[in-house]
């Protein structure tokens, strides 16, 4: 299911079963299985194509609780799960645990594989599934290392989407890549800039024609104030500011809440211009922008 607004399609993989939100947390420590599943329908309900599944670091130690998790989502929502967990092993209990019929035939989606952490693509052997790809992340002369150009993300996007194609046979629409999107409070290095440029570059090669583009947008407006200096909601506006210069090229699935909704901004939107701005500022200057926000 996507959200549309003229020519603003996304869709929403929903992140709410998560023990990074507090209401979340606590189910999880009582084991309240119909509050999970209530989470899981109201983000269905609110437009999620798919749920994301991360039960934390009680994973590695409660696989039955992750099992039932699983179980008791796919008995009352026919979406796709996205599985976030820590270890190869855990991602194969999930994969055997999943019921795709009750997922309207749909495949799971695995989350994540990097360039050094490709373990998980041996269960594909045995299962077939999804896959999310950490473009954030790349191995040079064997040492891992964050990407922090462009060129370089795309770069490491398109060797793993094609590794995935050409070795594994997986369509390049099972393939969606994740960009990080920095919080601009402290991106003095231009890596909102080098995220954008990036999606530019993958989306305009041919050979990656069908690939998603993803990311989660929770990070951007962190530690902001609430409003704008228009007294918009920052957060929320930064978030759709972004989308608004990426869905053009082809960023098309956001992790996230879903009944937050997105819609892209008219030109003369105030968190739009502030952050084009910002968009072109680094070190020092990019501090300075950052406070256009929120500063009359």
């Amino acid at each position: 299911m996507a959200q549309t607004s003229g020519n603003f399609d996304i869709r929403i993989i929903g992140e709410r079963i998560n023990p990074g939100f507090r209401s979340t947390q606590a189910l999880f420590d009582q084991k309240d299985l119909p509050g999970i599943q209530a989470l899981a329908v109201r983000q269905v309900e609110a437009g999620a194509f798919c749920l994301n599944v991360n039960i934390g670091s009680r994973a590695m130690v409660d696989q039955p609780f992750l099992v039932d998790v699983i179980r008791a989502i796919q008995a009352v929502v026919a979406v796709p799960l996205s599985f976030d967990v820590p270890t190869t092993e855990l991602s194969a209990l999930c994969l055997a645990t999943y019921d795709q019929q009750r997922a309207g035939g749909e495949l799971a989606i695995l989350n994540s594989i990097t360039e050094h952490r490709w373990d998980p693509m041996k269960l594909y052997g045995e299962h077939r599934f999804r896959v999310m790809v950490m473009a954030s992340e790349s191995v040079v002369d064997g040492v891992a290392r964050n990407n922090k150009t462009a060129d370089d993300i795309a770069g490491t996007a398109r060797r793993a989407a094609l590794r995935l194609r050409d070795g594994y046979r997986m369509p390049l629409d099972h393939v969606f890549v994740d960009l990080s999107v920095a919080a601009i409070i402290a991106d003095t290095e231009g890596l909102n800039r080098a995220t954008i440029e990036a999606v530019r570059l993958i989306g305009s090669d041919p050979e990656l024609r069908g690939l998603h583009m993803m990311g989660g947008l929770s990070n951007i407006g962190q530690q902001l104030p609430a409003k704008a200096a228009d007294g918009s909601d920052l957060k929320h506006q930064l978030e759709n500011a972004f989308l608004t210069l990426t869905v053009p090229f082809g960023f098309d699935t956001v992790l996230g809440t879903p009944w937050r909704g997105y819609a892209p901004l008219p030109d003369d939107n105030f968190v739009l211009q502030a952050y084009r701005n910002f968009l072109e500022q680094t070190g020092s200057n990019a501090l300075r922008a950052v406070r256009k926000f929120y500063r009359a």
